[in-house]
């Protein structure tokens, strides 16, 4: 009786692992951010492993992957974001560039979400 939901817990566990999309790694990202406060919208592109600030907050960029083959694609990247005089970060985590409400940062005055990788 205990077989089969172990057999299709294997099943399972291979059928997500064969759905796995090979990536390339980015140069970079390019974020855009809005200050809810005076409606100024700015396109950021950060290499990796750097930071830019914009505004009141600092933006930093670990990671960024797309598909491979296709920069223009579906990417998602590691970023951290801080606001000044603060020491934990307002976010810090994954943003998928078509889902930016699936992990959003949740700040009073800024919203970042991104747009792309960078590859050059």
């Amino acid at each position: 009786m205990w077989r089969l939901p172990v057999i299709a817990v294997f099943g399972l566990a291979a059928a997500v692992a064969g759905a796995q999309i090979a990536t390339d790694t980015g140069t970079g990202v390019t974020v855009r951010a809005l200050d809810k406060l005076t409606g100024q919208v700015s396109d950021v592109e950060i290499p990796a492993r750097q930071s830019q600030r914009v505004g009141r907050i600092e933006i930093t960029a670990h990671e960024c992957r797309y598909p491979q083959g296709n920069a223009a694609g579906e990417a998602y990247a590691s970023i951290t974001v801080r606001e000044n005089g603060d020491d934990l970060p307002a976010f810090e985590g994954w943003m998928i560039a078509s889902s930016p409400a699936l992990n959003a940062m949740d700040h009073p005055r800024y919203d970042v979400w991104v747009l792309r990788c960078t590859t050059s």
